[in-house]
């Protein structure tokens, strides 16, 4: 920690008594600030490319029971599935209402939270079978969504992330999201990887590893070129998509509309 002190005006003014001057006492005070960090760049290693459906405007990745699970969005389009890495194709999915726009999803305690963009709803389903158990309103925007095992984490597309009780989406607290002592926006989808959150920056190539305890950024893994030119038609958007195999240390990367989905290896 960076200590910064700073000194008061004397409390006490020089008197003058019989002759005699009474002490100068000086006051202090101790403002503690956290030191910046400067993030680390991270590299990468394709590890295996597999098929992702094009059709898929990815919002939420998550790694669970041997299958991906994917949250997608767009109004009349929005989704959550269970996908099928080697084919990359659902094998169950259900359609979100036609009004709601999908957001990020994440499992807990075997329920899955798929969140929503302005609708201000998180739908709850059953896993593996999907079938929806209730909702939960929220106040705010829905963009991406995690959990560290008891809280869940959500960002709104600013420089902050909320952590919420999963049981009510009541916001506990709130990380502001800082990158070399600046505010951080536009975060988007998350996952929590050893302890940290990881999350896509939007209209960027880029993915921050966040201290939830500070909010500073702590390493940047840049995936420009990812997705080579050949693969990009004129659907193609933005990185997005983030799911961790917590068993084998697998870390799963995808876009919105992307025909493929990569296991990376980071070295850090």
């Amino acid at each position: 920690m960076m200590r910064f002190a700073i000194f008061l005006l004397p409390l006490a003014v020089l008197f003058s008594c019989g002759g005699r001057a009474s002490s100068t006492t000086v006051a202090t005070t101790e403002v503690v600030r956290p030191t910046i960090i400067k993030p680390q760049t991270y590299n990468y290693i394709i590890r295996n490319t597999y098929p992702h459906a094009r059709t898929s405007y990815t919002q939420g990745l998550f790694w669970y029971d041997g299958s991906l699970w994917e949250s997608t969005g767009e109004y009349g389009r929005s989704k959550m599935m269970r996908v099928d890495l080697e084919s990359g194709r659902a094998t169950k999915s259900v359609n979100l209402p036609k009004r709601e726009f999908g957001e990020g999803a994440v499992l807990l305690d075997s329920v899955i939270y798929q969140i929503t963009w302005r609708e201000g709803v998180a739908h709850l389903y059953d896993v593996p079978s999907l079938k929806e158990r209730t909702k939960i309103k929220y106040s705010g925007e829905g963009w991406g969504i995690a959990t560290d095992g008891k809280w869940l984490y959500m960002s709104d597309g600013t420089d902050k992330i909320y952590k919420l009780n999963p049981a009510t989406f009541k916001r506990e607290a709130t990380i502001a999201v800082t990158f070399n002592g600046q505010s951080l926006s536009l975060l988007n989808e998350l996952e929590w990887i050893d302890g940290k959150l990881w999350a896509n920056v939007y209209l960027t190539e880029k993915i921050v590893v966040i201290d939830p305890a500070s909010g500073q950024v702590e390493g940047v893994l840049d995936l420009t070129g990812l997705l080579s030119e050949a693969d990009m038609d004129s659907t193609t958007d933005v990185l997005n998509g983030i799911a961790y195999d917590e068993a084998t240390g697998r870390i799963f990367i995808t876009g919105k509309n992307w025909p493929k989905l990569f296991e990376i290896e980071v070295i850090k």
